[in-house]
């Protein structure tokens, strides 16, 4: 029994995260829908519980399940920012739902499973546990896009990732199969022994390698695999969009840097040239598409295109330190959406939600405060110094320069300056526009205390950066040989 658990151990969050979406369920059906908000806020426990249960268990890499599962400082960091976005989505839709009619007890139990997956996905250390992770995660978000039954928009929405989601799974799968028959494995460990031993790669391998990661560059809304965002972020429930926005990214960006740095480290001349063509076409794409936009939510979507491309910029670099750009990069990023999206849920208007760009004209006049929240996050955004936001694209650019991507960082600050276009738009329209009807008051004290804490993350990120930067270090240095 002792040796039983002690094989596991490192997988412990991920089993009593799954349990507790089971007592959850059995909760919320006993209790019927009444029981939303305490679903909601036990799921926000079960998450804590599963960090803590991660910090108090091994530190070291450990390699469990046959060699299929893996705990290592990597997978802990990734790990932490996921439950952290799974957590604050959870605590900023609860509001949202009871104002729509949509307090139903599976919302925050689809949104543990999802968790479950990404949790997985970042721990896979086999092409099979990898796919079982993504599909864990996609099945649970492919019912939270559409949650809001009555809507159409909604709908069509989850329609769309669903069937969008479904040729990418296929896209991955027919990758993974590719490299298991050139290669002759999918355990991460032998594939990077099997390709150091190489004189020569084959083409097939170079082909399955492509589809692999096609099906991985749909996860993280990548050029030109990013066509669902748009409608999918305008069209899904906000909160919902949050979540999207944050946590399946960071998972996603995880499970790629594993992915790339673990089996397929030897391979760097082929890969880097793929991630530099989708990291470059993603930040230009993101930079220019969004200026025309009016829904502030196609805006973050095209801005999270935008942002990928530049988390990809250091994952590009195939180094130590770009991976360090990577981690902080995405810890960031994280603080600057989650607080971007507690304004946007807090836009309403007489009851109603508001997503036009315009509806925030006089907000400086109306609510200075929230308007001086929106505007913090909207500089970090375009990577003004000193927000945190600056920092975030300065690690990643300087990894790219030192490996020699001179091209690829020089396309990542021209895109940061057009980008920037469309931030301050939003600033110019609160600050400088004839006010509209004012947002309805008080900001509910979850999503306050939510602004609060992002805002000051990136306003002093600079002050005392070290340990974040640190943990940074020791989680890329996990994947290094």
């Amino acid at each position: 029994m002792t040796g039983a658990f002690s094989e596991f151990a490192p997988a412990l969050p991920e089993i009593a995260l799954a349990v507790a979406a089971m007592l959850l369920l059995m909760i919320g059906v006993f209790r019927g829908d009444g029981s939303t908000r305490l679903v909601a806020w036990l799921g926000v426990a079960a998450l804590a519980a599963a960090w803590l249960i991660m910090v108090m268990g091994p530190m070291d890499r450990i390699v469990i399940m046959s060699g299929m599962f893996v705990s290592d400082p990597f997978a802990l960091f990734m790990k932490t920012l996921v439950l952290v976005a799974s957590g604050l989505a959870i605590i900023m839709s609860l509001g949202y739902l009871r104002h729509e009619g949509m307090e139903r007890f599976e919302f925050p139990i689809l949104i543990v499973l999802a968790t479950v997956g990404m949790m997985m996905m970042i721990s896979a250390n086999d092409l099979m546990s990898l796919y079982l992770g993504i599909e864990l995660q996609s099945l649970s978000l492919y019912v939270v896009a559409s949650f809001k039954r009555d809507s159409q928009r909604a709908t069509e929405a989850g329609l769309k990732y669903f069937v969008l989601g479904a040729l990418s799974s296929g896209m991955l799968l027919y990758g993974a199969s590719m490299i298991y028959g050139f290669a002759g494995s999918t355990n991460f460990e032998d594939l990077g022994r099997s390709f150091h031993a190489m004189d020569h790669v084959s083409i097939g391998l170079i082909v399955g390698l492509v589809f692999l990661l096609a099906g991985l560059a749909f996860k993280i809304s990548a050029v030109p695999f990013h066509m669902w965002t748009p409608d999918v972020y305008e069209g899904a429930p906000t909160p919902v969009t949050a979540f999207f926005a944050v946590a399946p990214k960071v998972a996603a960006l995880a499970l790629l840097t594993r992915v790339l740095m673990s089996p397929f480290a030897d391979l760097l001349a082929q890969w880097q040239q793929i991630l530099i063509v989708l990291s470059m076409a993603s930040m230009i794409l993101g930079a220019f598409a969004a200026i025309g936009q009016r829904n502030i939510k196609r805006l973050m979507a095209y801005s999270s295109i935008g942002h990928v491309g530049f988390a990809l910029v250091g994952l590009a670099a195939g180094t130590s330190e770009g991976m360090r750009g990577v981690l902080v990069y995405l810890t960031i990023y994280l603080a600057m959406n989650v607080g971007a999206f507690a304004v946007i849920l807090s836009m309403r208007v007489k009851e109603t939600m508001v997503e036009d760009i315009d509806d925030l004209a006089g907000l400086g006049r109306n609510q200075p405060l929230l308007a001086l929240v929106m505007a913090v996050f909207m500089f970090s955004l375009a990577g003004i110094p000193p927000l945190a936001g600056f920092f975030g694209k300065f690690y990643v650019f300087m990894a790219a320069v030192n490996a020699g991507l001179y091209t690829l960082a020089i396309v990542g600050v021209l895109a940061s300056v057009v980008g920037a276009v469309y931030y301050l738009r939003i600033i110019k329209i609160m600050y400088f526009d004839d006010p509209g009807e004012a947002f309805d008051q008080p900001v509910r004290a979850e999503m306050g205390a939510i602004m609060a804490l992002s805002c000051l993350f990136t306003i002093f990120f600079f002050a005392y950066p070290v340990p974040l930067l640190a943990g940074a270090q020791t989680a890329a240095q996990a994947l290094l040989p």
